[in-house]
């Protein structure tokens, strides 16, 4: 009864994915909407207490000044004039919005800058630093879905799929044209842009200021990160200095440094970051024809993502652009889940932790900058954080990829958390679910080389498949083909 069940779910399925194509090929495009002068829209730093606390601060910040913290040392959000925003309704938005996809014009080709009116409105578009990152693939993982979930709507969000292969473009581009419009108005402002990084964070940042001729620095932890990653700003031209500490020692000493030094601080304690992030939420949306999904799930370390994530979805909802918002899922890997144990005491008491190895090593962060804005998320959507062990990630990883997809290791927490939500009934089998992938798996393939050779220690890496060695002979060669194609069958 439940195949058959399954079998009627995934044909009215397909049926309703072929209706929307039918409509999209015969309908009438609806008209470009007249666009808006940047001049009629604002945004303005103001402290993140105020916007969770929804109490009016007489504390606010232009977006040209250098600062990253408000007087009483808490975070700054980035607060846009919603009035004036809603002056459009939420059907002006879609249509702007979606008038904007694949366009070679400038910037508006871009995934970020398409939404420019709701990230950095008052920038000059000459002062922009874009690769056209975002409008990245909304993959339809059907057969994992099936085969492993009993699930006919799964979705992966392919981030990974950007000008450096990590979402981390997403912000980059906004903070990095900032820092160039703050340049042009005073060349001798800022010296340059630094970072600590697990690695994304320190692409991006090299990339976009190679791109606008700015100096980068980059702080990363000692042989914590892939070589893949640590090539990047390195090709890039940054000033990459390796330190012998964990990210929360490089975090650290970046705040330092920056507030010493005329360096513009790239990490997302910049609230700037968030911004251009938010616009992957805007953009599943856009994908799944302003529909709204039942569940997002998102990798969680810095925790910056979630709280972006949120911030898309949410401003859709109060602009008329759709009327309710998904339920958010931080999943983090066990070795550094500082998130999960406030969530899991019933939000009784943050305690940082000793982040261990994991490898999901972008996430491999115990106090987390953004912990602040990720509990507001949270709470706010009746969200939920789950965790996955080592193992459980990478046999995540591993199942995903034998399906044609090519993860990367933080992507496999968050498919094992959405594992461990579907085996406990939280999330249900008819349930429209997207896992967002934050970075490409061509930056892990040692992991997925010490997996699939079997030399992970104490780990069965039980769908590990392994090459086999053969003579070059044809009967030794028809053996093995014989032995494999008889495994199948079975």
């Amino acid at each position: 009864m439940a195949t058959a069940q399954l079998l009627h779910s995934s044909s009215s399925f397909l049926h309703h994915r072929r209706s929307l194509i039918s409509c999209t090929i015969t309908a009438t495009p609806p008209p470009v909407p007249r666009p808006i002068p940047a001049a009629e829209f604002s945004a303005r730093y103001v402290p993140f207490s105020s916007i969770s606390s929804n109490t009016p601060s007489a504390e606010s910040y232009s977006l040209d000044q250098v600062i990253y913290r408000s007087s009483d040392g808490g975070l700054l959000d980035v607060q846009h004039d919603m009035a004036a925003l809603r002056r459009f309704d939420g059907q002006y938005w879609r249509a702007l919005f979606d008038s904007r996809v694949g366009s070679t014009r400038w910037p508006h080709g871009s995934g970020v800058w398409s939404k420019k009116e709701w990230v950095l409105p008052g920038i000059d578009d000459s002062d922009i630093v874009s690769a056209f990152e975002g409008n990245s693939n909304l993959f339809w993982a059907e057969r994992f879905g099936k085969q492993f979930l009993h699930m006919n709507d799964l979705w992966v969000k392919h981030c990974g799929i950007s000008h450096t292969g990590s979402f981390k473009d997403l912000g980059m581009t906004v903070l990095v044209s900032q820092v160039n419009r703050l340049r042009k108005l005073n060349p001798r402002s800022l010296l340059g842009v630094g970072c600590a990084s697990t690695g994304d964070t320190s692409a991006a940042l090299s990339a976009y200021c190679a791109s606008a001729g700015i100096p980068s620095i980059v702080f990363l932890p000692a042989n914590k990160i892939s070589l893949a990653q640590l090539v990047q700003p390195i090709a890039n031209g940054a000033f990459v200095l390796s330190i012998d500490t964990d990210f929360d020692g490089c975090m650290k000493l970046i705040k330092q440094i920056t507030a010493e030094l005329p360096i513009y601080l790239a990490n997302s304690l910049n609230s700037l970051r968030l911004e251009g992030q938010k616009t992957a939420a805007i953009e599943i949306l856009q994908q799944f024809d302003w529909e709204v999904p039942d569940w997002v799930i998102v990798p969680g370390g810095n925790l910056g993502n979630i709280y972006a994530f949120y911030k898309g979805f949410k401003m859709c909802e109060e602009l008329g652009l759709v009327d309710r918002i998904p339920r958010l899922v931080c999943a983090q890997a066990r070795n550094a889940n500082p998130l999960y144990r406030y969530y899991a005491s019933g939000w009784a008491e943050f305690a940082a932790v000793k982040a261990e190895t994991t490898f999901a090593s972008a996430i491999q962060i115990g106090d987390p900058v953004s912990i602040d804005r990720a509990v507001y998320a949270l709470r706010s959507c009746e969200g939920m954080v789950e965790e996955a062990g080592e193992e459980e990630l990478m046999d995540a990883m591993a199942l995903a990829d034998s399906t044609g997809m090519f993860v990367c290791p933080h992507t496999g927490v968050a498919l094992a958390a959405l594992m461990k939500l579907r085996g406990n009934g939280t999330i249900a089998a008819g349930d429209r679910v997207v896992v967002v992938s934050t970075a490409h798996g061509l930056k892990f393939t040692q992991a997925k080389i010490d997996y699939h050779s079997g030399r992970i220690p104490e780990m069965e890496c039980r769908y590990a498949n392994r090459p086999l060695t053969v003579k070059p002979e044809i009967g030794a060669v028809m053996d093995h083909l014989n032995k494999m194609l008889l495994s199948h069958t079975r």
